[in-house]
């Protein structure tokens, strides 16, 4: 049996960052007493400076607390970056802080146990309101899911090849979204890894009895450690890993059905267009086919809450609207858009590639989020999406409706599902085994007291 990791998580980057000490920390042979400092970097190094004492290093600054108790505050830290929701706050961490450099900016890195960390992160994603078991289900995953992260960057570092995330012709641009932007670190603080705001939260009893109630539990197959993913809403249908993520399949991300009895295959084949049109435009059966504001409050932030029609949704875009939207987010001019047109889709519905024809342009895009991209401002709910054409002038729709289901990937965890069936008095180990199917809860790890 191993021992608890350490992370590294990285946070904040900027050309330079403002931060405090709360408690004294050690840079090499320097003691930094607590008080204000800021760190950045000039052409040949890396700086730090605050309370009288200035500091240089050429690849990277390491602060480590002086004292078992020691904690930092980094001052405008963006949080929910692209999202409807990005806003800026200082943000409290405990453990240690590293600055390297990142470009022509300085990044800001917290070292910290992975139970401190996962005690943070549950109280982040999750509602005090939550159910026992639906905060120890999320506990197993997100650990599951980091360790597996961990994991892939050794081996990606060890390859000595470059990670592939895109491919791209003259006709069609697909890319997935994973570990490109993370080669330095083994996540990021936001909600493209996990939410991860320190201790600036409050951590509540409940979310911190799920994390030690199932400390050092993980999810395996086989020999692997299980890159559990998890997502709002899946739709009624989950979707396998290899539409969404990279083409590598994996036997415990599967698409399944999300209701009773648990793990059930999907019901239909969602990958014709009639078969998926005709579902996305129903009201099916599902645990997260669910509005009672008392189960939602126990997943989404007050921020998401705004948002009630996630499980069917509809957006409307105007002629002029939509190509202005898609020439930004894609920066290709499209011209005026004649049809979105999808070419295959996953076993959920989402469109993994699609056919965007324009007066000027006609091109492929995929997968799951680079489509999503395209189609908003932030991030459309989900790319499982029939459209409705109007006011039509010869080929040319001057209104293009899209008319969806479910909110973000769809792949693993259906965390409104998952929160009903805590309702349900399923228990955690249920929950785990409806949403990855094939997959063993083992013990990884034990945590000192």
């Amino acid at each position: 049996m191993t021992i608890q990791p350490t992370l590294a998580v990285g946070i904040m980057a900027g050309p330079s960052i403002d931060f405090s000490l709360g408690s004294p920390y050690q840079t090499g042979d320097l003691l930094l007493p607590p008080g204000t400092y800021s760190a950045g970097r000039s052409k040949a190094c890396l700086w730090l400076q605050g309370m009288g004492i200035s500091c240089k290093a050429e690849n990277q600054l390491i602060l480590t607390p002086a004292e078992d108790s020691g904690y930092f505050d980094l001052k405008d830290v963006t949080i929910g970056i692209a999202f409807h929701w990005e806003q800026k706050e200082d943000q409290r961490f405990t453990g240690g802080l590293t600055f390297i450099p990142e470009g022509e900016n300085i990044r800001a890195i917290n070292t910290v146990l992975l139970e401190d960390y996962l005690k943070s992160v549950i109280s982040s994603e999750m509602s005090p309101t939550a159910s026992a078991d639906l905060l120890k289900a999320h506990a197993v995953i997100s650990r599951s899911w980091l360790l597996a992260q961990m994991e892939k960057r050794k081996q990606i570092a060890g390859s000595g090849k470059a990670y592939q995330t895109a491919v791209i012709t003259p006709e069609e641009i697909v890319r997935w979204y994973d570990r490109e932007d993370h080669l330095h670190f083994d996540v990021c603080a936001d909600d493209h890894c996990q939410r991860y705001h320190g201790i600036t939260k409050i951590m509540t009893d409940k979310a911190i009895g799920a994390v030690e109630a199932t400390s050092g539990e993980i999810l395996m197959a086989g020999e692997e450690i299980c890159d559990a993913r998890f997502s709002k809403c899946c739709g009624g249908i989950s979707e396998s890993f290899e539409k969404v993520w990279e083409p590598v399949p994996k036997s415990y991300l599967t698409a399944i059905t999300d209701r009773n009895p648990p793990g059930m295959p999907p019901v239909v084949d969602l990958r014709p267009e009639q078969e998926a049109a005709a579902w996305i435009l129903s009201q099916p059966e599902a645990f997260c086919n669910n509005s009672n504001p008392e189960i939602l409050r126990q997943i989404l932030p007050d921020f998401d809450r705004k948002t009630t029609d996630f499980f069917r949704w509809k957006v409307e875009y105007k002629q002029e609207e939509l190509a202005e939207l898609i020439r930004k987010r894609s920066g290709i001019d499209f011209g005026k858009i004649i049809r979105l047109e999808p070419l295959e889709r996953g076993f959920s519905g989402r469109i993994i590639r699609l056919k965007i024809s324009g007066t000027k342009q006609t091109i492929v895009v995929g997968k799951e989020l680079e489509i999503r991209k395209w189609l908003s401002p932030s991030h459309l709910y989900s790319s499982a999406f029939v459209v409705e054409y109007g006011e039509m002038t010869g080929e040319i729709p001057g209104i293009l409706i899209l008319r969806g289901a479910g909110w973000g990937h769809g792949v693993g965890l259906c965390q409104i599902g998952a929160a009903v069936m805590g309702e349900l008095n399923f228990t955690y180990r249920e929950i785990l085994a409806h949403y990855f199917k094939n997959a063993e809860l083992i013990k990884w790890y034990e945590v000192n007291k």
